[in-house]
């Protein structure tokens, strides 16, 4: 029986699955935490790796292993291969205003969608490499590639000490703002921008079944992935499927054969894990928006989930705007949550957990329409994340997406999409393992249409 690695390394911790290489089913795995921050020193990743692996039993009976890794933190090499300074994630904010320098120089926002299919935020590579360039000029010299944490863990794994080796794919590729996932091309002269007329060498870019070599065990190295697409991959999603993930943040993505260009930036034309494109809205507010609710109303999850489906459709009258960390889709980071619509008459609990519900849910629907405006088929949904857990999340989510949601049981899908990625480049084959998903449950309702016109006009009073 050929066995497969899958390995999620994400800003909280590093999952590794061990599984069959032909049903998918995991034979073993394990986890372990990364360090907090914002600023992570890579080779904190590499340890939690080593020992989640020896928890995982070792991977000397594994024929091909993967990474998937969460997206743009700029790791920097110097010519002998070693770390230039500590990572800077994405979610770190202090290039924020190197990215409204850089949208400015290219020509604004509609440029870097045309051109790239990303408009800069401080999320995205290139604007770090801007901040790295202005704010350590040393350490931008010393830099001699750069590259992203599933590159870094794979040429780690490969034992390789030459830069000349990096790897990567076209999904986390398309995450640095100097790559066109439409193009499928590197734009140099973008990344000398960033950079300040310096040019690091970057990894090359792999189709989603090529091998970027061996690791030191002797297992075959897949491409790797960023998160997002590997997630998708995992969850078998298909031209036409979104996925609506309710984790700290909130992110849709849609595969489809058309790369997006939004020139309000909101949807990020980036590439999937098959050679199709994924473009994806991310927002600042995931499940924690009800985590606030329901400890405000001093419930746990069960009772919050309770009191929410036992109000009506539309809080009568009660909305919420769920920023409450400012926002990001759309982009207003000095923006902060608001209860609307308040009566003497529907201030109650119930109203209250429903209108939490509705308005992270209305959210989503804001991001799914605007992926449906850049031409992608969105004909089914599926919902994932810890959101996903609350059973008023799923009841209600069919109602306000307009459209049945499919919620499958609870799982690693990045390490599942990165193992399935391991196991399509030992087959060979034009197309990814077929792995069925066990547990897949279908949530219908009516549509509520006019909630979410409610939701708009409110959001339009946050926008002024």
């Amino acid at each position: 029986m050929p066995l497969v690695a899958g390995i999620d390394s994400s800003t909280q911790s590093c999952k590794v699955l061990i599984c069959d290489a032909e049903s998918g089913r995991i034979v073993r795995s394990a986890s372990s935490p990364h360090p907090d921050g914002t600023e992570v020193a890579p080779h904190a990743w590499w340890e939690a790796l080593s020992s989640t692996i020896e928890q995982a039993g070792g991977v000397d009976d594994v024929d091909a292993i993967s990474v998937g890794a969460q997206q743009h933190g700029m790791v920097c090499l110097d010519d002998a291969g070693e770390v230039v300074r500590d990572a800077l994630l994405w979610n770190d904010t202090r290039s924020a205003a190197a990215a409204a320098q850089l949208v400015d120089e290219l020509g604004g926002a509609a440029q870097w969608a045309e051109q790239i299919g990303v408009v800069p935020v401080a999320a995205i590579t290139a604007t770090k490499l801007r901040w790295l360039a202005d704010h350590e000029p040393r350490n931008a010299d010393a830099t001699a590639a750069v590259c992203l944490p599933h590159d870094w863990l794979t040429w780690r794994l490969s034992g390789s000490g030459d830069i000349a080796d990096l790897r990567t794919d076209r999904s986390d590729a398309s995450g640095t703002g100097y790559y066109s996932a439409s193009s499928d091309t590197y734009r140099f002269e973008i990344l000398e921008l960033a950079l300040r007329g310096r040019r690091p060498s970057v990894p090359s870019v792999l189709g989603p079944r090529e091998s970027a070599g061996h690791a030191r065990a002797g297992a075959v190295l897949g491409a790797g992935a960023g998160d997002n697409a590997a997630a998708a991959l995992g969850l078998g999603a298909e031209p036409g499927d979104c996925v609506v993930s309710l984790g700290t943040s909130g992110v849709v993505s849609a595969v489809g054969t058309a790369a997006a260009h939004d020139p309000d930036g909101i949807v990020a034309g980036f590439a999937d894990a098959t050679g199709r494109q994924l473009p994806l809205v991310c927002t600042l507010n995931g499940a924690p928006v009800l985590a606030s609710v329901a400890a405000m109303l001093g419930v746990d999850f069960d009772e919050f989930d309770r009191l929410a489906l036992s109000a009506p459709a539309g809080a009568e009258g009660l909305l919420l705007i769920p920023y409450f960390e400012g926002e990001r889709s759309p982009n207003l980071p000095e923006a902060r949550g608001a209860l609307h619509g308040v009566t003497t008459r529907n201030l109650t609990s119930a109203n209250i957990a429903r209108a939490a519900v509705e308005g992270l849910l209305c959210s989503m629907a804001y991001c799914t329409g605007k992926i449906a405006d850049q031409g992608v088929g969105v004909d089914r949904i599926t919902l994932v994340g810890g959101g996903a857990r609350s059973e008023a999340v799923r009841r209600i989510a069919p109602a306000v997406l307009g459209a049945g949601v499919e919620v499958p049981t609870p799982a690693e899908y990045v390490a599942l999409g990165a193992a399935r990625q391991a196991a399509w480049v030992l087959s060979g084959g034009v197309e990814p393992p077929s792995w069925s998903l066990a547990g897949m449950t279908s949530y219908q309702a009516d549509p509520t249409p006019d909630l979410f016109e409610r939701y708009r006009d409110a959001q339009q009073l946050t926008l002024r």
